[in-house]
């Protein structure tokens, strides 16, 4: 039967997340045994797994078999050793007359068949690919799961961890939805986080269970916004005194093998992690190590200067500033393009008046400064493409400095539905991210300290520039493609959430990101409308989404919680406002 969430009992029962293209279900009970062989063929290879025996945690080797056998062992580590007891999604005190008998005969899945019917070499592991699959269950325990390329069968994987519950009793794990086939594809090809680890600085642990985070819920791009005017914590070996000065303290900074390691890391898990250096703005950070490379820097009164202090922009006139770039891409380039298929150049805010302070141009005459960017991106980009990347800035060099880009450039926008309409019209790929429903840093009041007096009236009660917050609900409810011309919608990558960390770090992001990064998981996979065209609906999703919250929460994400026990132990309808 097709899927359609009745009550609570049934949304815990197949409360997949994000919600498969196709999904048909039964009633029949199957166990999962800890004896299960898993097969995995490509081509003329196959090769046979057993859980426990070939686990391997080293993502050192980036190759198509050693991808998919950690995809194997981390899925079936997952049904195993973090089984979830669904007794927050069955009414209270009846979760044993929601569950099988353990004494029972039992049927259970003792081979798990892979295919991957398209031969893939280590490349295509690298950035957007067929990311589609089927899974098959059967009642007499034979599973499969088919997939054209590796990344598919990562996300097949995750779909089957969350087909399992573990038994009260903790005596093996089961479904109940007997025999299962699933067809399932994105919506979309782009599916991403935006994280700033440059206001605050992010330990490489917490960024490493942010992308397993990512993985469970099928995002496939970690865009890292890695530098800003408050901070540089690259370490870049030709330029030492960018991290070295440029972070906050020692040890503050990723080593060029910390990159290394969060890039294997993603791709192990289908996430390709995007870097970016902003640029021309938002680069003050630089001028403590080299200060003869930045105008503007902490300038004063900042609202003249810039969005955010500390003020700074790169001098745009000056020689040295080629240099300092070459250098610097030449550097990062070849530790990053193994990784990777983009690479973000920047390009949002830049302040014209703060070239008034520019020793190299002194003027605030905005053809002159554009010509000037226009060369330093055209620059950059060139190092971009040389290694075989593609580079992605935001939507004001193209909707406001009116910059000419070539069309292989892709445009990340983030002010609103015109904006992605308007860059779509141009002809440019467009990634979303609108800042009315997507910024996840909204609501938590304004970092900047009032004074008293007048300046605390004007300031009271202290709000942020873009609350109020936005919640999983608002988040789940934007659609990408609002405000698109139909003809132009494939020019929609996809889109990404974005945390800006002036009161973000490592200790409090999993709350902030999760549950309501997932809501923005399921509209870029499965798209804003269902099958019939109507807007998915938040009693549907909430139950499925409280689940995905307490997967989160045993893999080690301190996810906040969808809506309390009580909503949870009901049908969903009972928390309907």
């Amino acid at each position: 039967m097709r899927l359609i969430v009745f009550s609570t009992l049934l949304a815990a029962a197949t409360a997949l997340w994000p919600v498969p293209k196709e999904l048909q279900t039964g009633n029949e009970t199957v166990w999962i045994g800890q004896d299960i062989q898993v097969s995995y063929r490509h081509g003329n290879n196959c090769y046979v797994f057993d859980f426990g025996k070939n686990a391997d945690d080293s993502h050192d080797e980036i190759t198509v078999r050693a991808v998919v056998r950690g995809a194997i062992a981390r899925a079936l580590s997952t049904v195993f050793d973090e089984g979830l007891i669904p007794w927050k999604l069955v009414p209270r005190n009846e979760l044993p007359n929601h569950e099988p008998s353990a004494d029972a005969t039992k049927t259970y899945i003792r081979k798990l068949s892979i295919v991957q019917t398209a031969v893939a070499n280590d490349s295509s592991l690298i950035g957007p690919s067929n990311e589609s699959y089927s899974l098959h269950i059967e009642t007499d325990g034979t599973a499969s799961i088919t997939a054209v390329a590796p990344s598919g069968i990562l996300r097949a994987l995750q779909t089957f961890t969350q087909l399992f519950y573990l038994h009260s009793t903790k005596q093996g794990s089961y479904t109940r939805l007997a025999p299962i086939h699933i067809t399932d594809a994105p919506q979309f090809s782009h599916r991403g986080i935006n994280l700033d680890v440059a206001r605050n600085f992010y330990p490489v642990k917490d960024v490493l269970r942010t992308i397993d985070a990512l993985a469970w819920n099928k995002f496939n791009v970690l865009h890292l916004h890695m530098t800003d005017s408050q901070s540089w914590p690259m370490e870049i070996p030709s330029l030492p005194d960018l991290a070295g000065k440029g972070a906050y303290y020692a040890g503050m900074s990723y080593t060029p093998t910390d990159i290394e390691t969060i890039q294997k890391y993603a791709l192990h898990r289908g996430v390709t992690v995007h870097i970016e250096f902003d640029m021309p703005g938002h680069t003050t950070a630089v001028s403590w190590g080299y200060p003869e490379l930045v105008a503007a820097a902490e300038a004063q009164p900042r609202g003249r200067y810039c969005a955010e202090p500390p003020c700074g922009t790169l001098q745009l006139n000056n020689p040295a500033v080629d240099d300092f770039l070459d250098t610097l891409f030449d550097d990062v380039m070849p530790r990053v393009k193994s990784y990777a298929a983009y690479f973000h150049t920047g390009g949002d805010e830049v302040n014209a008046q703060a070239y008034t302070l520019d020793p190299t141009m002194q003027t605030n005459d905005r053809s002159k400064i554009r010509a000037q960017i226009q060369k330093m991106v055209d620059r950059n980009h060139a190092h971009v493409r040389k290694a075989g990347l593609t580079p992605i800035v935001w939507e004001e060099m193209l909707l406001e400095w009116n910059l000419t880009l070539p069309l292989d450039v892709v445009v990340q926008t983030w002010r609103g539905d015109a904006a992605i309409a308007e860059t779509v019209k141009q002809g440019y790929k467009a990634l979303v991210g609108n800042k009315a429903s997507w910024y996840l840093n909204c609501g938590m009041g304004s970092w900047y300290n009032a004074a008293n007096g007048a300046e605390f009236k004007q300031q009271y009660p202290f709000n942020d520039y873009c609350s109020p917050v936005k919640n999983w609900r608002l988040v789940y409810a934007f659609d990408p493609l609002a405000g698109v011309p139909a003809n132009l919608t494939d020019l929609v990558l996809g889109g990404e959430v974005h945390l800006w960390s002036e009161q973000a770090d490592g200790v409090n992001v999993d709350g902030l990101l999760w549950p309501r990064a997932a809501a923005a998981a399921e509209v870029l996979w499965s798209g804003r409308h269902d099958a019939g065209g109507q807007n998915r609906s938040q009693v549907d999703a909430a139950p499925r989404l409280a689940e995905m919250r307490e997967r989160m929460v045993l893999g080690g994400v301190q996810a906040g919680p969808v809506q309390m026990v009580f909503c949870t132990q009901k049908d969903a309808r009972e928390c309907i406002f």
